[in-house]
């Protein structure tokens, strides 16, 4: 067990019948924890990550957790789907967030979900930002406390201190871009009154609508043929399977990421283009797809897993890529150029070439 999880263990006070609100955190093995103390109580993972998420519940099951008592939600779309004020713990564990901005959005959640009382646990280092995000939790509750420090780790706590037949959920503006709707600064028995389609983390995680340069320099150096059958791998927002999708006018464009968020934002681009080839898959990795063969396979791989530098993620999406092309196919990979890829894909591919990039970035052709 993390240190993280070992400090959650030692503060977190639960009571058998609490409802028990998990952050995008559900890759924590504290959730197996509070399991094990809650009789009647419940556990929601508001999570992200579907592989995080399959990874928690088939613990769980192994552990025998009934499954009512174990619940999922997007974490993106909590304050959309789920009521307010429901909630007695909620706990965030920052090592599992993929930015500042989540852990915001998470600030926001907690104060929409936590009943008067209700408390939330925040866990994480000092480098990961867990001084400043309690300077925002006392923004959030008008109080927090720190619970543990350990090895630069530390647990913070705040109590939601609002009461009364109508509970207001504070949303203080700093930090957020200006123009965006945040739907929380409501009273929550006001809120079945205004829920709208538009996911807040959505719109400040994907506001922008540009292209990074990485991605602007693979889709300079993609050939596409018009009857490729195409696989995008960690597809994000969706600009490389669109652009793919619009070249290859006779063939078809899967489109695939871990991120829930992710995927509702590339759905919501691919309606908005009109194109009728393309599909959007929530997986983990190319898993929903292995069975299936494509002429060209595309990926603009995350080089981080839970703050750390790795290229785990990216050499496995080259094995899944040379497990699901066709003979004489091709894959695209564009890196950051001190990353050393080019060893696992000579591991798996015929032919390796370098077809663009610039002082930056790297452009990968592997040949199936």
């Amino acid at each position: 067990m993390l240190l993280q999880s070992r400090l959650l263990v030692s503060t977190v006070q639960l009571a058998p019948d609490n409802r028990v609100l998990f952050l995008n955190s559900a890759a924590d093995s504290f959730v197996s924890s509070v399991a094990g103390q809650l009789a009647t109580g419940t556990i929601t993972l508001a999570e992200d990550n579907i592989a995080s998420l399959h990874a928690a519940l088939q613990k769980a099951e192994r552990i025998g957790l009934a499954a009512n008592h174990l619940r999922h939600v997007a974490f993106h779309e909590y304050t959309l789907r789920e009521p307010a004020a429901t909630v007695d713990v909620a706990i965030m564990n920052l090592l599992y967030q993929p930015g500042n901005i989540w852990v915001l959005y998470g600030l926001q959640v907690a104060s929409y979900a936590l009943k008067p009382g209700g408390r939330l646990y925040m866990v994480g280092a000092r480098d990961r930002g867990v001084l400043s995000i309690a300077k925002r939790m006392q923004e959030y509750f008008g109080n927090v406390e720190t619970l543990a420090i350990n090895k630069g780790y530390r647990v913070v706590c705040s109590r939601n201190s609002f009461s009364g037949d109508k509970t207001w959920i504070p949303v203080p503006q700093t930090g957020f871009p200006q123009g965006v709707p945040l739907h929380l600064n409501l009273m929550a028995s006001d809120r079945q009154d205004v829920v709208d389609s538009s996911s807040p983390l959505v719109s400040l995680v994907f506001s922008d609508g540009k292209l990074d340069e990485g991605t602007r320099l693979l889709l300079e150096a993609l050939e596409v043929r018009a009857t490729d059958e195409a696989l995008d791998i960690g597809c994000g927002a969706g600009f490389i399977g669109i652009h793919i999708a619009r070249l290859a006018n006779r063939g078809k464009v899967t489109m695939v990421d871990a991120s829930l968020a992710s995927i509702a934002v590339a759905e919501r681009r691919v309606a908005e283009s009109g194109l009728a080839n393309i599909r959007v898959l929530a997986s983990d990795g190319a898993q929903a797809v292995l069975q299936q063969r494509f002429d060209l396979v595309v990926t603009n791989p995350p080089f981080h897993l839970g703050g750390i530098q790795t290229t785990e993620i990216a050499q496995r999406f080259i094995r899944e890529a040379a497990q699901v092309l066709k003979a004489r196919g091709r894959f695209y990979l564009v890196a950051n150029r001190f990353l050393k890829y080019e060893p696992a894909l000579r591991d798996h591919f015929k032919m390796v070439d370098e077809v663009g990039g610039n002082t930056r970035y790297k452009v990968l052709r592997a040949l199936g």
